[in-house]
């Protein structure tokens, strides 16, 4: 390939910061002790725009963020305390933030800082065992079968195209074509092999000398009837190059031009118009239909080195405008080698995506006129060097890549693989009703989490009530739906892989979860020992906060409630900590403090009253927060 590339946690926490507080911060640091997270954070914003913060100030607004789940200000005050901090607690916390903030790449950062200052730490074991993108890619493995093709020599060979009955490569063992001054190999011919009976190749035949020249020629590319070949080919013959006015070195192109078949070769050799003597276009893959040309180039516009483009193949075989693929596909790296398959996946390679060294191969698929995302092929197909030139037969699950790996041949070598596990996305089409009059709900935000509990991406449904996803084959994840006035939902989703899987959503007006006597909300559970909200408490105390401003007059007392383990003194201070984190919850949420009280019980109300024989799933359910209405109900305004 390089012939071709040389163009080329709450309280025991709340001073983790941190240093002694001064009589400065005298009033925030009161206000944070009674757990008044809201008012504390405007405290400890007031001492920042005076001139006076410092590490432990930046923490401890962290931390008021922090226990209100208000994750966005949480990061940005994590970050600026850990400016002149490097607190291992803190530092997890920060990673917390970011990951739910969809900033995983900077999470796992963080991860790792952390992880090397608490080794021992379960939450730092956890992570170091939970795979991130390099081991996704390693589980891929099974998927395909790699060997040798066969017909390697200790030159460069790579490509692996079949038409009619024959496999075209390119590849460097004509000894008769002077050598290149890259690597000292002679220049690229394009051959053809018949395959054999017994699955082998036979001797590998050059094309005829109106393909090849003493110049490089490139990977090949067919039309569907078999008539029109499109191939690589060094501007040189072109008489088109540069010259360096100092060390007086030409520098060549590569330009794509196409060939039509006559009787049984190729004639009439055109170049495309889309070449150009200021940039490269190589790598050339044409559509099933015959209707679309996808190649790579360097030409001005693009994201970074070379780019993967398309074209419309015109009726007339002209081409049209080159049309970049855009920033899901392309990166500020390189993005080479495309092939579009029959069932329109398309592959190329690149070493701007996360991959296991060099240069791998990837795939994406146009669904719906929608782009899947990007996902490594995995390994065996990519290694730790370059892999490149993948094709593949969707109908035999065969085909060809080509790579650099340790173990080959020569320079670039071609290996044959068999898909033994598909390789595929899945379309989820997500529709949201209204439970009681089925009608669609236009303007429901509707999020997508995966397997991990990581907010992949959000969307808003249209005047259908759709909003659609892609997501990996075989992949569980879960869509989380909220709309004004409807009660929020979270639904599962079972991996599969069918091509397309429609999910139906009926929302509740959110009245449903009113009584007369209080809100039921689904159960808040707290962590053993911990007070601070989490999300899955937030998303139950946003419906809380819908119904309060809906109904402006509601007064509500939030209870909680903790489990038989500790003391009763220990554990009724535990519940008023917990009490008063749910108050502040709902406070930052723009909902005035006389509006909601707070009462810590502690065990003396249990759910389950199961004493010093609760399991583990019992103590949970006692650990709990529930929402009595005072006043203001909607029955009180009919």
């Amino acid at each position: 390939m390089k012939n071709l590339k040389t163009l080329l946690f709450i309280m025991l926490m709340s001073g983790l910061c941190l240093t002694a507080q001064n009589k400065n911060t005298k009033k925030a640091d009161k206000e944070f002790a009674r757990f008044e997270y809201v008012d504390a954070a405007e405290s400890y914003k007031k001492l920042i725009d005076k001139g006076e913060g410092s590490a432990y100030v930046y923490g401890q607004l962290a931390e008021c963020y922090y226990n209100i789940f208000n994750t966005v200000e949480a990061e940005k005050w994590y970050a600026k305390a850990l400016e002149s901090e490097d607190n291992p607690e803190m530092i997890y916390k920060y990673s917390e933030m970011l990951k739910a903030n969809g900033k995983y790449e900077e999470s796992n950062k963080q991860m790792e800082k952390f992880a090397s200052m608490r080794p021992s730490d379960n939450r730092a074991t956890a992570f170091r065992k939970n795979p991130n993108y390099l081991p996704k890619i390693l589980e891929q493995g099974k998927k395909f079968n790699v060997q040798d093709a066969g017909f390697n020599t200790a030159q460069s060979e790579f490509g692996g195209i079949e038409h009619d009955g024959k496999l075209y490569i390119t590849s460097a063992r004509n000894d008769n074509r002077k050598n290149y001054g890259w690597n000292e190999q002679p220049f690229l011919d394009i051959y053809s092999l018949t395959k054999n009976a017994d699955g082998s190749y036979g001797t590998a035949t050059l094309m005829n000398n109106k393909i090849n020249t003493k110049y490089h020629e490139g990977l090949v590319s067919f039309t569907p009837d078999g008539k029109t070949m499109y191939f690589s080919r060094e501007s040189y013959f072109e008489k088109d190059f540069e010259k360096d006015s100092l060390s007086k070195v030409r520098y060549s192109q590569l330009y794509l031009f196409k060939a039509t078949k006559l009787g049984d070769d190729w004639d009439t050799i055109e170049s495309l118009a889309v070449n150009s003597e200021n940039y490269s276009v190589k790598n050339p893959s044409v559509s099933a239909d015959g209707a679309t040309l996808y190649f790579s180039s360097n030409m001005p516009g693009g994201y970074g080195n070379f780019d993967i483009y398309k074209a419309a193949i015109n009726e007339d075989g002209t081409i049209g405008e080159p049309e970049n693929l855009g920033q899901k596909v392309n990166t500020e790296g390189q993005e080479m080698f495309p092939y579009i398959s029959s069932n329109n996946t398309l592959y190329f390679s690149s070493n701007g995506h996360l991959g296991l060294g060099g240069m791998d191969v990837f795939y994406t698929k146009v669904i719906d006129g929608k782009m899947a995302p990007v996902r490594n092929v995995g390994i065996p197909i990519n290694s730790n060097g370059d892999d490149f030139a993948f094709s593949i037969n969707e109908e035999t699950e065969e085909g060809f890549v080509s790579s650099n790996r340790d173990g080959g041949q020569g320079s670039d070598d071609v290996y044959a693989f068999k898909k033994l596990q598909p390789l595929c996305d899945v379309l989820i089409t997500a529709t949201v009703l209204d439970d009681v009059t089925r009608a669609p709900l236009n303007g429901a935000s509707v999020s997508l989490y995966d397997a991990e509990g990581n907010k992949v991406v959000t969307k808003t449904t249209n005047e259908e009530g759709v909003a659609e996803f892609i997501v990996e084959c075989e992949q569980d994840s879960e869509l989380e739906v909220v709309m004004e006035d409807f009660e929020s939902k979270k639904v599962p989703v079972k991996g599969t892989s069918e091509e397309e899987l429609a999910v139906q959503i009926s929302l509740d007006p959110i009245e449903k979860i009113m009584t007369p006597d209080e809100i039921v909300l689904n159960p808040i559970y707290f962590d053993f020992d911990k007070s601070n909200i989490t999300a899955q408490a937030a998303f139950e105390l946003d419906k809380l906060v819908q119904i309060m401003n809906k109904y402006p007059d509601l007064v509500i007392n939030a209870t909680s409630h903790t489990d038989s383990r500790g003391s009763n003194s220990y554990n009724q201070r535990l519940s008023q900590r917990r009490a008063k984190s749910t108050q502040q919850y709902v406070i930052s949420k723009g909902i005035d403090a006389s509006r909601i009280a707070a009462e810590g019980k502690g065990e003396t109300e249990p759910k389950i009253d199961c004493g010093a024989n609760c399991s583990d799933e019992q103590h949970a359910q006692n650990r709990r927060s529930e929402f009595k209405i005072v006043s203001g109900g909607p029955q009180e305004q009919q």
